[in-house]
């Protein structure tokens, strides 16, 4: 064998020992991330189990506390009523992914557990229809340490079993059909014009993103809106927040920092670039507390909205 040949085969030979050394390196830090799971199931307050094929252990809480009926037929636990969270190893990190099952009264006290506690939330929607009580799904997310990511989650399951029964029941109740309040301060806090329609002042304020190659905005429907109605001291405000993904989390913590209620977090379309996610809320309180908030929530946002 030649000296050319010989250094051929030692280079092979090195490289596939060092892919070995990576690779047993690779899966010794993603076995040491699971190893511990009893500590995984300690700090969340739930019973998990082992995915060994994908590396992936998930924690499940039932709400066996539930009593659902979907058009008229009586559901189970197993049957999409299930809170779960299933953590992964991510590099040097651990990554969290989940779905918290939820009353409506339950959405925005857990939620709030949530943001406060390093776990995101993606998404608010609900999964089915004709369901009584109605019932919304959380999905949440997050990426870092394991031990702060299943402490976040353990509050965010202490806070679904705190909040059960309606327990969590707050309304504040008034007839927002006559509207007497002055939209002024709301154009001054906000900086935008407020149109007059019916008995509510509406605020909108328009970005852009591309669809087939073409520009979509405003009138399209791209766009954040809020609607206020009531009386300059006991006001409503409810809309949407037009956002990029990158914005979303920014937003929440805005609103739910002012006590502004959210009601869903989903897309409006598919194949968009950028990608807009889409958030709508609900709030009461007076007509300047309300505007404030919308003004903290849109001044996170990194690209300017257009009125």
């Amino acid at each position: 064998m030649n000296k050319v040949r010989q250094s051929q085969v030692l280079a092979l030979l090195l490289a596939s020992l060092l892919g070995g050394v990576a690779v047993a390196q690779e899966q010794s830090e993603h076995t040491a991330t699971l190893d511990n799971t009893a500590r995984i199931e300690q700090l969340t307050g739930a019973k998990g189990k082992l995915d060994s094929a994908e590396n992936v252990f998930k924690v499940t809480v039932p709400r066996g506390d539930l009593s659902v009926t979907v058009a008229g037929v009586k559901m189970t636990p197993a049957m999409g009523l299930t809170s779960w969270a299933a953590f992964t190893p991510a590099g040097d990190k651990t990554m969290v992914m989940g779905d918290m099952v939820l009353q409506e009264d339950q959405v925005n006290p857990v939620m709030s557990t949530a943001l406060e506690n390093g776990i995101e939330v993606t998404a608010l929607h609900n999964h089915f229809l004709w369901d009584t009580p109605k019932v919304m799904f959380m999905h949440i997310g997050g990426s870092g340490d394991a031990e702060s990511l299943a402490t976040g989650i353990g509050k965010v399951f202490a806070k679904i079993k705190e909040t059960s029964g309606g327990k969590a029941q707050k309304r504040t109740t008034f007839d927002a059909g006559k509207t007497s309040l002055d939209p002024k301060p709301i154009e001054a806090i906000i900086g935008a014009s407020v149109e007059k329609t019916g008995e509510v002042y509406k605020v909108t304020l328009g970005r852009t993103t591309q669809m087939d190659g073409h520009e979509v905005g405003k009138t399209m429907g791209v766009n954040t809106w809020a609607v206020f109605a009531g009386s300059n001291d006991k006001a409503i405000v409810e809309g949407d927040f037009a956002m990029l993904e990158s914005e979303l989390q920014g937003v929440l913590k805005a609103l739910r920092g002012a006590g502004i209620a959210i009601t869903s977090i989903h897309n409006h379309m598919v194949g968009e670039s950028p990608r807009i996610v889409f958030l709508h809320y609900w709030g009461a309180g007076t007509v300047s507390d309300l505007a404030k908030a919308i003004k903290a929530a849109l001044d996170t946002q990194s690209e300017n909205l257009k009125g």
